[in-house]
C-alpha cells in the first residue's frame, strides 16, 4: 500500500501539470488518478472557481513554444483531494517544465507534498524526460511518506501507521507513436505498526510484513490509441506490467506481480461518451499485504477503501457515461464490479463487490480538457463515498 500511495502523490500534486507531461511517461511512471474516496471526514476542498484560478498560469506555461532547458517555465499547482484511506487534504506540486528538443513533448522536474486531516503526510521528487522526438522516455521518482489508514482484517478495521521511502526508475522506448516498452526498478523500505492503543498488535499473519526492504525489477508495455490522454472520447489503451521483487537481508522468497489494464472509449454524440475499463491483477504467495491486488487501488474503482479487499488475485470491470453541458460543465454516471481471491477458482467465494454513482465535472482549463471532479458512489455494502480529484478516473 505504501508503494501504491507514494507513486500516487505526485499524480495528485502534478495532475494540473499533466497538460504538458508526455503521455508515454505518465503511463509508466505515475498512477494516473489518486486513490480517491471519502470516509466520515468532512470535505474541505477548493471549489471549481479557485481551481480555475490556479490553472491560469499553468496554461501560459504549457503554451511556451521554445525548447531547451533555459526556455522552461516554473509552475505551482495546489490540488485538493479526498481519500477513504487517508482522509481529506491538499497536495501541492511545484515544477519546472521544458522541452529538450522541438520534436519531443514537455519534460518536467518537480517537487510534490501532501498532508491529510488524519495526519498522513508525504513528499516526493519527480523527473520526467522526453527526448529524441519522444522515442525515449525517462522517469525518476523518490519519495517519503508517513501514512495512517485502516487495515481490514478478520478482527475488523485496525488503525495502521506505515512509513516508508520509495525510489523508482523507469526507462521506456517508443517503438511507434502508439506503442512503447519499458523497464522499471524500484526500491522500498517500509515499517508498519498499529496506530493507537485499541489493538495491541496485528493478527499473526501480518507479522512478516511489518518491517521490509524490497528491490523490484520488471517490464512494462503501453499501447495507447486514444484520441486524447486527458479526456478521451475515442480509441483504446492497453497497459501491462510484470515485476519480480526481492527482500533485502532476509531469507524470504521473492514474489512476482503482474497487472493488465484495458480502457476503451466510444463516442455516442458530439457531447457524450461511453468509457469502459477492465483490470486483472495477479501476485504470488510471498507478496506483502500492502503490495497485493486491491479493489480500489489497482483499478481506481470507486466505492471501497483500497485496503478493504486485498488478495493475490483481483479483476474488475467498470463503465462510465460522460456528458458535456456546454464548455464548462459536465456529468457522469458510473458503475463497477470486482472480485478478489487467492486463486482464480476462488473469485466467487467472497462474493462480488459492486458500486454505482453519479458525478459532476467542471472544466478548469479553456485550453485543455481538464476537469475538476466530484463523485458520489454507493456500494453493495450500503456505504456512500465522496470523491474529489482533478481529471478522470480512467
Amino acid at each position: 500500500m505504501i508503494a501504491q500511495f507514494l507513486l500516487s502523490i505526485l499524480s495528485d500534486a502534478f495532475h494540473a501539470m499533466r497538460l504538458t507531461i508526455p503521455h508515454y511517461v505518465r503511463a509508466h511512471a505515475i498512477t494516473v488518478a489518486i486513490l480517491c474516496g471519502l470516509g466520515p471526514q468532512t470535505v474541505q476542498a477548493a471549489g471549481p472557481d479557485e481551481v480555475h484560478r490556479q490553472m491560469d498560469h499553468i496554461e501560459t506555461a504549457g503554451g511556451d513554444s521554445g525548447f531547451g532547458f533555459s526556455n522552461g517555465s516554473v509552475i505551482v499547482a495546489p490540488v485538493p483531494f479526498s481519500n477513504p484511506t487517508i482522509g481529506s487534504g491538499l497536495a501541492l506540486g511545484a515544477g519546472y517544465l521544458f522541452k529538450i528538443d522541438p520534436g519531443s513533448k514537455t519534460s518536467v522536474i518537480g517537487l510534490g507534498a501532501m498532508r491529510s486531516d488524519n495526519g498522513s503526510q508525504a513528499a516526493g521528487l519527480m523527473t520526467n524526460l522526453a527526448f529524441d522526438n519522444n522515442r525515449w522516455l525517462l522517469n525518476l521518482f523518490a519519495g517519503k511518506a508517513d501514512v495512517r489508514y485502516d487495515l481490514y482484517t478478520s478482527l475488523g478495521p485496525i488503525p495502521i501507521h506505515q512509513d516508508g521511502q520509495l525510489a523508482r526508475f523507469n526507462l521506456a522506448y517508443g517503438v511507434t507513436e502508439d506503442l512503447s516498452f519499458g523497464g522499471v526498478i524500484r526500491y522500498l523500505n517500509t515499517s508498519i505498526a498499529v496506530d493507537g492503543t485499541s489493538f495491541p498488535s496485528l493478527p499473526p499473519q501480518y507479522s512478516p510484513d511489518l518491517n521490509l526492504e524490497i528491490i523490484t525489477a520488471g517490464f512494462s508495455a503501453d499501447w495507447d490509441r486514444r484520441d486524447n490522454s486527458d479526456y478521451p472520447t475515442d480509441g483504446s489503451r492497453l497497459t501491462a506490467e510484470a515485476t519480480r521483487s526481492f527482500f533485502v537481508d532476509t531469507g524470504r522468497a521473492s514474489y512476482d506481480k503482474a497487472n493488465i489494464k484495458y480502457d476503451t472509449y466510444r463516442p455516442l454524440a458530439a457531447d457524450s461518451t461511453l468509457a469502459f475499463r477492465g483490470v486483472f491483477c495477479a501476485a504470488t504467495d510471498e507478496t506483502p499485504f500492502f503490495d497485493q491486488c486491491s479493489i480500489g487501488a489497482t483499478d481506481n474503482m470507486r466505492g471501497f477503501n483500497s485496503t478493504q479487499f486485498l488478495d493475490l488475485r483481483s479483476t474488475s470491470f467498470q463503465a462510465e457515461y460522460r456528458r458535456r453541458f456546454g464548455p464548462r460543465w459536465g456529468a457522469v454516471a458510473f458503475g463497477g464490479i470486482g472480485w478478489t481471491g487467492a486463486k482464480l477458482s476462488e473469485f466467487g467465494d467472497g462474493g462480488s463487490h459492486s458500486a454505482i454513482g453519479l458525478g459532476a465535472r467542471y472544466r478548469v482549463s479553456k485550453k485543455f480538457p481538464i476537469d475538476f471532479s466530484v463523485d458520489i458512489s454507493h456500494s453493495n455494502l450500503g456505504d456512500d463515498q465522496i470523491y474529489i480529484y482533478v481529471g478522470q478516473r480512467f
